[in-house]
């Protein structure tokens, strides 16, 4: 599905136009320019509850996590010696959870108290198992993360992580990305001399040139099938939004039809489309030079593979 779009200079909209891939079929949308957008920081696109209970359901039984990203991850930390991480993309705590089952000693942030209840409540039900009884669980923004969690820094985090596309919620207010890029500068400060900070974004350079996001998630193995209508929104001639129209199944198990709408749940996620050179240069920024860099895509190495879905950054801190 491939999108053009045009601002209305004397009003708060923006005009776009949507057409579905293989198909003559286009939809003229209407939008104002706040939709998916923060006033401060990054805007609690869950707060209604509807998309968090969703993707609770969708996510499933947290222990079915895709092992090729669980043994990157794990492998990636235990490679290290890491130990003690902070996971500042919590959301419904499925990766939190997954440490803490490995035996990782884990502190976990999300800006959005409507995913964290879920957390909460998986801490609560476990709290006799002394790894979920000592779970640190903290509402926290980006733009003041370390101001708000000093006091539990210390020396500084084995590892922090920031997975699931989350970083991309944070959208561009300023057309300079000043506060992406305080964001990563709060989350330089968290890791310890030697730790790590792994965060991924989805290939926004493929989705804005091909109009498409792929509907199978690397991060997940879900039951439950999934088709995402993809939006891009230019400003000045740039990509500055990328919309996904999410349409889950809850009911109806892979290989079946979706048939029907009384069991397909929709909702709309807004995301910044970080193309990779200029979040790469962020992140050089962030860490002033010093660290060692790596990507991966898909959790392969990059010459591995040819059109990634997400792309994984490892940056060692020195």
């Amino acid at each position: 599905m491939s999108s053009t779009c045009t601002k209305n200079t004397n009003s708060n909209f923006f005009f776009y136009r949507r057409q579905k891939a293989n198909s003559k079929m286009t939809e003229d949308v209407i939008r104002t320019k706040s939709l998916g957008l923060s006033a401060e920081g990054v805007r609690d696109q869950y707060a209604d509850g509807k998309a968090a209970k969703v993707w609770e359901i969708f996510i499933g039984d947290k222990k079915s996590r895709t092992e090729n990203y669980k043994n990157f991850l794990v492998g990636m930390l235990r490679e290290k010696g890491c130990k003690k991480i902070l996971d500042v993309a919590c959301g419904t705590g499925v990766d939190s959870i997954m440490l803490l089952e490995e035996g990782f000693e884990v502190t976990s942030v999300d800006a959005s108290d409507k995913m964290l209840k879920y957390a909460l409540k998986e801490r609560w039900s476990r709290r006799r198992e002394p790894a979920f009884d000592k779970w640190v669980i903290e509402e926290a923004n980006w733009l003041t993360l370390y101001d708000d969690i000093g006091h539990m820094v210390g020396g500084g985090f084995d590892a922090v992580i920031c997975l699931g596309n989350s970083f991309a919620h944070m959208m561009d207010n300023f057309g300079d990305q000043r506060e992406q890029k305080q964001a990563l500068s709060n989350f330089e400060k968290c890791v310890k001399p030697g730790g790590l900070l792994l965060i991924d974004h989805r290939n926004y350079d493929h989705i804005v040139y091909s109009g498409q996001t792929p509907s199978k998630c690397i991060y997940y193995n879900s039951s439950h099938k999934t088709d995402i209508k993809t939006s891009v929104l230019y400003e000045a001639g740039k990509p500055a939004m990328v919309m996904m129209d999410y349409f889950i199944n809850i009911a109806q198990p892979m290989g079946g039809a979706m048939n029907g709408n009384s069991n397909i749940n929709e909702f709309r996620l807004s995301y910044y489309p970080h193309m990779l050179e200029v979040f790469k240069r962020m992140l050089k920024e962030a860490f002033n030079t010093k660290q060692d860099y790596k990507i991966f895509g898909d959790f392969k190495h990059l010459n591995e593979i040819d059109i990634p879905n997400f792309y994984i950054h490892v940056v060692e801190k020195k």
